[in-house]
């Protein structure tokens, strides 16, 4: 008897109770978990049908393969477009271990990778607006700015600008924390670029944390010295000043400064008509950043102007976009977040003819569909520089 009563009330009791429960857990999770599930396989489908090479995580391979057999790191080119080392020497150590995996495997390490540091950019992101960033909103985020076109061609090509953006956003968004700076100084090292925050960090008054990150890049750069020291000579004398190795300014791939008036004016060398207006944003840049009031837009401000003054900004270093959405949406500007999503999901600047040397014959009505992201970062300046001045009458 009193076996079956205590059957009998478990019974009455779970029907009671499953239900609220399985209400809690279906809803916004499930719906963005399946959210990521289709986006991701819609994703690897893609990546299926068009046989991506994933050129760049290649070359970062052949870079890790050099150390571990002592050949030249910036001697050798790689892939169907000949592409060289380009990274300082501390970031070919980094990339070993890519050396010890079939270029299959490697392929699915970096889209998965890049997929999970998506996820944590979006934290990042959430962080640096100040909302909290609950699974259901971070699976549902990750799903949607996949497509972004510079976080879609960071995936596509193997590219490593998620790691280098959340490394950054990490250090930054923790002020006065033991060790702030250290991640920063890791990334200038891998990439250089970066090193624009230590910028940020002294504009803005944070001079221990610009002190950490120059000395931990500084050990970077000893690091690469002292077990690759023939390599270090060559990058840091000689590599470092041939901007030709990266690419060609002026295709439309650019998105900085330099691209945008080597297009407007049909010339790949466009000399002081691209020096000058460089000068002039790179200040106004360091002073809003000096300016502003809140530590996001200074960080923003921060990322856009090194990609604008940068002389090679390729689309899939822009995936500072993401931050960018977050910080529009939860400033209260909806519209505008969404108008920027719209912006870096368009992908005008791949529908323009863009074979051979055509980025430079492009008609005026073009020039706006082949340069729309230091287009928007020129006018986020310009708003911002607008506002400053207002307050300072104000005042």
């Amino acid at each position: 008897m009193t076996r079956t009563r205590s059957v009998a009330s478990v019974r009455t009791r779970v029907p009671v109770l499953a239900p609220s429960r399985l209400a809690r857990l279906r809803s916004p999770t499930v719906a963005s978990v399946v959210l990521l599930v289709c986006s991701l396989g819609s994703f690897g489908v893609l990546c299926l049908l068009q046989g991506v090479p994933m050129a760049d995580a290649l070359v970062y391979r052949a870079a890790g393969t050099a150390v571990l057999s002592g050949a030249d790191l910036y001697g050798f080119t790689v892939t169907e477009w000949r592409l060289p080392a380009t990274y300082p020497p501390f970031a070919a150590l980094l990339f070993v271990p890519m050396a010890w995996l079939a270029p299959g495997a490697l392929k699915v390490a970096f889209v998965a990778g890049n997929v999970a540091l998506l996820g944590a950019l979006v934290r990042l992101s959430c962080r640096l607006a100040g909302r909290p960033a609950p699974l259901p909103a971070v699976c549902a985020a990750t799903a949607l700015a996949l497509w972004l076109e510079p976080v879609f061609q960071t995936v596509l090509f193997g590219q490593i600008n998620l790691a280098l953006a959340c490394l950054v956003l990490w250090d930054l968004t923790r002020p006065g924390a033991r060790g702030s700076g250290i991640a920063l100084g890791i990334a200038a090292g891998v990439k250089l670029t970066p090193a624009v925050f230590l910028v940020y960090l002294l504009v803005r008054g944070r001079r221990r944390e610009a002190a950490t990150a120059a000395a931990a890049f500084a050990g970077t750069v000893l690091l690469g010295a002292l077990v690759l020291p023939a390599a270090s000579v060559d990058f840091w004398t000689r590599r470092i000043f041939e901007t030709d190795r990266v690419g060609k300014a002026w295709i439309v791939d650019n998105q900085s400064l330099q691209g945008l008036v080597a297009r407007a004016l049909g010339e790949p060398s466009p000399g002081l008509a691209w020096a000058l207006p460089t000068a002039v944003v790179s200040g106004v840049g360091l002073w809003l950043t000096r300016r502003v009031s809140s530590d996001r837009r200074g960080i923003l401000l921060a990322a856009f102007t090194a990609l604008l003054v940068s002389p090679i900004s390729w689309s899939h270093h822009w995936v500072w976009c993401v931050p960018l959405i977050a910080v529009l949406y939860a400033e209260g500007h909806p519209r505008t977040a969404a108008a920027v999503s719209a912006v870096f999901t368009a992908r005008t600047l791949w529908l323009l003819p863009h074979q051979g040397d055509l980025d430079l014959q492009l008609s005026w009505w073009q020039q706006p569909l082949a340069s729309p992201y230091p287009l928007l970062a020129l006018l986020v300046l310009v708003q911002l520089s607008v506002r400053s001045s207002s307050a300072s009458m104000i005042r």
